[in-house]
């Protein structure tokens, strides 16, 4: 076994001035990050500490998120490529850092930020994967792949979740803040139209997020009195 890190601890007993030493051995991994640790630590703290204040559903909360449904997603999809995985999360991490910068067509952005960011890190084909997940997301959805469909079911899982309704409430604030809709827009015919325009692509985000995501639909029509 290779031994990479000593550490001797010395206990001292204040009651008669004895000590002991004890030699604890500690691998490498203890005390070096695994390589997505160094991959995303660096953008979720530009993401932390950068991002516009005013982005109430665009933040390091959505990102973080969005990171969790894609992981949770891709082990019920079976996906178990470390290599495919790592991709995918390193995608997830960098889907919305375009906002750091610009609001409408932040994917575009977000994929120079990852080349440039990721280029001694990965190689020119990774790269590619990784902004032909981003650009996935970009609405409408248009995912090629399974791992671009992933990430797509997990950058809107949400709405087939409980707590839609507070991070739809954000998203609203945010789309006036920005002017993406008016002021005097009816945002629950908004929301009607995007439902009915979404669907989920895989069979995990399908059995568990559709079924809600429907009920959610079903009552922004009962209050707006939307026709059926």
């Amino acid at each position: 076994m290779k031994i990479n890190f000593l550490w001797l601890l010395i206990n001292v007993s204040a009651s008669d001035n004895s000590f002991n030493c004890q030699t604890i051995i500690l691998d490498k991994s203890f005390l070096v990050p695994d390589l997505f640790t160094s991959i995303k630590q660096p953008i979720l703290s530009r993401l932390e500490e950068e991002l516009d204040p005013r982005l109430g559903y665009h933040n390091i909360s959505h990102t973080l998120d969005v990171l969790e449904q894609a992981e949770e997603i891709a082990k019920h999809e079976n996906v178990t490529d470390k290599h495919d995985l790592l991709l995918l999360k390193t995608a997830a991490a960098y889907h919305d850092s375009g906002f750091l910068f610009v609001y409408k067509n932040h994917e575009e952005k977000g994929c120079e930020i990852a080349k440039e960011n990721l280029k001694n890190v990965f190689s020119e084909a990774d790269i590619k994967k990784i902004c032909g997940m981003i650009m996935a997301t970009k609405i409408p959805q248009t995912p090629q792949t399974l791992l671009e469909q992933i990430i797509c079911d997990a950058d809107l899982d949400y709405l087939g979740r409980k707590d839609f309704e507070p991070i739809s409430k954000h998203l609203y604030k945010e789309f006036i803040t920005f002017k993406i809709i008016p002021e005097d827009a009816t945002w629950d015919h908004i929301q009607i139209k995007f439902f009915e325009m979404h669907h989920y692509f895989t069979n995990t985000s399908i059995g568990k997020r559709n079924k809600i995501k429907m009920q959610h639909l079903d009552i922004i029509k009962e209050r707006s009195n939307w026709p059926k």
